[in-house]
């Protein structure tokens, strides 16, 4: 990532973004957190892509060099921590050393929109609300919503096919044909490189498209379709057990975040 700016402390604020603008590549001293209130956020760094709606936040380890782009409309929140005050760290052995996709109960999502509605206050409430936050972090599980940067070529090819085209049915044997590379080969380096197997790998990315075109407005069924699940049915199964909710809550939410 050329041109990194140093910001040496995390900012914490709410700021609005329109549908694909970016903040550029930079890292800070402090932890962040990343929250969308409405839209998606996608958080990259050299080593992947973490996103997340409403119902996630991404956790951003200091030092970490990466950038944020939006889908849809967004809302974003951002918390600075810092290095020294690490909340993942207190039930966990190691703090992860990449970003990490949080849960987001209801009360943490209230207590991040409270934390980052007047962030000048340094009144005695707002530092007991910072600890109730802390401690919810410390309680929020991690999911795996994240789309690993290929280091072999031979995996960054099949990968940009997939990618171009999420639709596609290809087994990896048939992608493996149209790069050159036998099937035992990148079926070893999805495990090697990614910790996941094709078929969960391509799942993922087809989430992210899927919550890329949601945010854009697209109809559930159209999305499916785009995104290469059998039916609408297939690809809400999926999209439920992912986020916790259906693709048409999430575009509810996404018309009126307040509710």
């Amino acid at each position: 990532m050329p041109n990194i700016r140093h910001m040496p402390t995390a900012p914490t604020r709410a700021q609005r973004l329109t549908a694909g603008d970016r903040i550029d590549a930079h890292r800070h001293d402090d932890h962040q957190i990343v929250y969308a209130g409405s839209g998606v956020v996608a958080v990259t760094t050299d080593a992947g892509t973490w996103f997340a709606p409403g119902t996630r936040a991404i956790w951003v380890p200091a030092g970490t060099v990466h950038a944020h782009r939006a889908h849809g409309r967004l809302d974003l929140h951002l918390i600075g921590l810092p290095a020294d005050d690490n909340p993942l760290g207190g039930v966990r052995d190691v703090p992860p050393a990449h970003p990490a996709v949080l849960v987001v109960s209801p009360l943490l999502r209230e207590l991040i929109l409270a934390y980052t509605r007047d962030p000048g206050d340094d009144s005695p409430e707002r530092h007991r609300l910072r600890a109730v936050l802390c401690d919810q972090l410390r309680l929020s599980p991690q999911q795996p919503l994240r789309l690993p940067t290929p280091a072999d070529p031979r995996l960054a090819a099949v990968c940009a096919l997939v990618h171009a085209d999420p639709a596609g049915a290809g087994t990896l044997a048939a992608l493996g044909a149209a790069t050159g590379v036998g099937e035992r080969t990148l079926s070893r380096l999805f495990r090697s490189e990614f910790g996941m197997t094709f078929p969960q790998w391509r799942t993922q990315s087809r989430l992210y498209h899927a919550l890329r075109m949601l945010a854009d407005g697209l109809p559930v069924t159209t999305v499916a379709h785009r995104c290469g699940w059998s039916s609408a049915s297939a690809f809400i199964d999926v999209f439920r057990r992912s986020f916790g909710y259906t693709p048409g809550a999430h575009q509810r939410h996404r018309q009126d975040p307040a509710n």
